[in-house]
């Protein structure tokens, strides 16, 4: 069969697992390239279950609710890499991922369309207090009246945060006629006719609609909370599809209960079930004009297949080619092939003096280096050599009794 063998390792012998429904498009990237032990499960697993599944894996895929500790990449004795199959890694312990050599990889832009497309309906579904209207249809009322309902038209988007989604939201909002204005702690050039404020208060202050987009750092909690929210405009409404612990709900209750703010749709919560079907509480459940959504910004058809191909063909990368681009742990090297040689990859500990090392030993043994790339950062250093066919395996273990060194593979 035509390229059966892009690694030294047979491809029938690496182990994937991929866990959460990772979608179909991924798992056939890795059959039509060959690879045949997949096994998949359907939910996350806990520590203790995900460590008994992964000591002989040498791919994992995961999506949020699966958490790698160090405990278990600890016993993850051959794992090269994990592809988070979604748009953070908060669910990885990447400080030890790196230290064990691990790459980690995500989808970071795959399901920006999605989340940005939902921002823009709840917003109109909350400038005309649809969720009112339809609860009161579902209870057999019938409630006509355009008093507090609004078109975007005209109307100030104001984006906290104007990163991939951010921007997106963006140049939609504008394109239904609103008006945009945005703040980042980064500079960010503006698309079309956005407007850089120069604070998180100048948003709020003017925007009729708040949309989040800021990741989930110490800085973020409780970024709206009950002080913001005073400096809203009055009837604004808030929309977090962001992460959980970026909103108040308590303080965004009290708001929304004294009509200071109109109305708002959360779809990511500071404690989420685990499981669908599970039981689910929060304090605005009940509260009027609210959208309450299941973490699904990014759930569509369309996302995760796109998610499923961008990971999976990174992981492929770092298999079968050693390019580690787009890794949050091992430093991005691209390489083009090498004719003629074998290449072995080498991850150390980031000290001086290794690669000084990799060469003098090499060199004592006679053995010529065709080819060499070295990226380091401030934890590890990742090495990839293009080294003569005939004493490749000789190399090898060589660079296995280097000091400090982590991970050593033969990848071709």
């Amino acid at each position: 069969m035509k390229d059966k063998k892009n690694t030294s390792y047979p491809k029938e012998k690496i182990n994937i697992l991929l866990l959460e429904n990772i979608s179909k498009e991924a798992v056939g990237i890795f059959t039509d390239s060959g690879y045949v032990s997949i096994k998949r499960i359907s939910g996350a697993l806990g520590e203790d279950e995900l460590i008994k599944e992964i000591r002989q894996v040498h791919i994992l895929g995961i999506r949020s609710k699966t958490m790698v500790t160090s405990k278990v990449l600890e016993n993850a004795k051959v794992l090269q890499a994990i592809g988070c199959f979604c748009i953070g890694v908060n669910q990885v312990d990447l400080s030890s991922a790196t230290q064990h050599g691990v790459a980690v990889f995500n989808a970071p832009y795959s399901n920006t369309r999605s989340v940005a497309e939902l921002v823009i309906g709840a917003s109109i579904m909350l400038m005309r207090k649809i969720p009112d209207k339809h609860t009161a249809a579902q209870n057999g009322i019938w409630l006509k009246e355009a008093t507090g309902s609004h078109e975007l038209r005209g109307k100030t988007m104001g984006l906290i945060g104007y990163g991939n989604i951010g921007s997106q939201v963006s140049v939609l909002a504008e394109s239904m006629g609103m008006k945009v204005i945005y703040f980042d702690v980064e500079t960010k050039l503006p698309l079309g006719n956005a407007i850089d404020a120069k604070s998180l208060k100048e948003v709020l202050s003017k925007s009729d609609i708040i949309s989040l987009h800021v990741p989930e750092l110490d800085s973020t909690k409780n970024l709206i909370n009950r002080n913001n929210l005073k400096h809203c405009k009055k009837g604004a409404i808030l929309i977090n599809y962001a992460r959980g612990n970026v909103v108040d709900l308590e303080a965004l209750k009290s708001a929304i209960n004294k009509g200071e703010i109109s109305g708002a749709a959360i779809d990511v919560f500071p404690v989420e079930p685990e499981k669908n079907g599970s039981e689910f509480s929060s304090p605005l459940i009940g509260i009027k004009n609210v959208l309450l959504t299941p973490h699904i910004g990014g759930s569509t058809e369309e996302a995760q297949r796109n998610i499923g191909i961008d990971v999976a063909q990174k992981l492929l990368q770092f298999l079968e080619k050693g390019i580690s681009t787009g890794s949050h742990t091992v430093p991005v090297l691209a390489l083009p092939p090498h004719e003629g040689a074998h290449r072995i990859l080498h991850i150390h500990k980031n000290v001086p003096g290794v690669l000084g090392e990799i060469n003098s030993m090499l060199s004592k043994n006679k053995i010529n280096i065709l080819g060499q790339y070295l990226k380091t950062n401030d934890e590890i250093g990742y090495v990839v050599l293009d080294l003569d066919k005939n004493i490749s395996k000789e190399a090898i273990q060589l660079l296995r009794k280097v000091e400090h060194t982590i991970k050593v593979r033969m990848l071709y």
